[in-house]
C-alpha cells in the first residue's frame, strides 16, 4: 500500500502503528506494509536522494498496523555518530535487500508491549521541509532536507485484565473450602473423643449393674 498527502487525516487511525522499517522500491515492501512515497506535498519522499548526483539508490519509509505483541511507541531520527537512545532499535537494513537503510541520519524505533503502552505512534508522515506543520503531529527531525512528523495517541484498554482475573475468582471459593475443611476438623476430633468418654461410662455403669453385692460382717442379719 501507497500512502500520499490525501492520506493526512487529524482523526487517528483505527489500530497504532506496530512495526516500522525502510524499502528501496515502492513495490518491495512487505505484505500489510504502508509505503510513504509522497510528501504532504505530493513531491517524491525518497529519503535517500541526492540533489547533487543523481543516485539510483532509493529508500522508502514503510510501517504497518497489523496487530501483533507490540506497537511502536516512539520514533527518533539522530546522527549516525551518536549514541543510540536507550530504549530504542536502529533500522540499520532495508526490508527487500538488507542494504543499508539511511545515510548521515539514522532512525530509530521504540517498541512497547500493546497490553501496557498507554500511548502508541499512529502515523508517520513526511513533509517539504518548507512546508507548514502538520496539525496534531509530533516533528521527529529532519532527513534529506524533509521533515518526519508523526501522530501520537492512546492505546484502547484490552479486556485481558478481565479474562485473568477469572482463574483468581474460581481459586477462591477453593481456599474456602480447604479453610473450611481445617476449622472442621478440631470439632470432629473433639466429637470422636466425647464418644469415646461416653462409651467407657456406659461399660462401666454396666460392669457395676451386674458386679455381685459384697456384705460386711458387721451388717449381716
Amino acid at each position: 500500500m501507497i500512502s500520499n498527502m490525501s492520506d493526512v487525516s487529524n482523526q487517528l487511525p483505527a489500530d497504532p502503528i506496530s512495526a516500522v522499517g525502510v524499502v528501496t522500491s515502492l513495490n518491495k515492501a512487505p505484505d500489510d506494509f504502508c509505503v510513504v512515497a509522497q510528501t504532504t506535498d505530493g513531491s517524491d519522499a525518497d529519503l535517500w536522494k541526492d540533489a547533487l548526483f543523481k543516485s539510483k539508490v532509493n529508500r522508502y519509509l514503510c510501517f504497518t498496523r497489523k496487530p501483533g505483541p507490540d506497537v511502536v511507541a516512539d520514533v527518533k531520527l539522530t546522527d549516525i555518530k551518536e549514541v543510540l537512545p536507550e530504549g530504542f532499535t536502529p533500522v540499520l537494513e532495508t526490508m527487500d535487500t538488507k542494504e543499508t537503510a539511511t545515510r548521515k541520519r539514522r532512525l530509530c524505533v521504540k517498541l512497547s508491549p500493546r497490553a501496557s503502552a498507554e500511548t502508541a505512534v499512529y502515523d508517520i508522515q513526511i513533509i517539504a521541509k518548507s512546508k507548514h506543520h502538520l496539525v496534531n503531529y509530533t516533528c521527529i527531525g529532519e532527513i534529506n532536507n524533509m521533515g518526519m512528523w508523526y501522530q501520537i495517541g492512546a492505546v484502547p484498554q484490552h479486556q485481558l485484565c478481565q479474562k485473568t482475573s477469572i482463574p483468581a475468582d474460581t481459586d477462591i471459593p477453593t481456599e474456602t473450602n480447604t479453610e473450611s475443611r481445617t476449622t472442621r476438623r478440631p470439632d470432629c476430633e473433639q466429637q470422636s473423643s466425647g464418644s469415646n468418654t461416653k462409651t467407657v461410662l456406659l461399660q462401666l455403669q454396666h460392669r457395676a449393674k451386674h458386679r455381685p453385692l459384697t456384705f460386711l460382717p458387721g451388717l449381716r442379719g
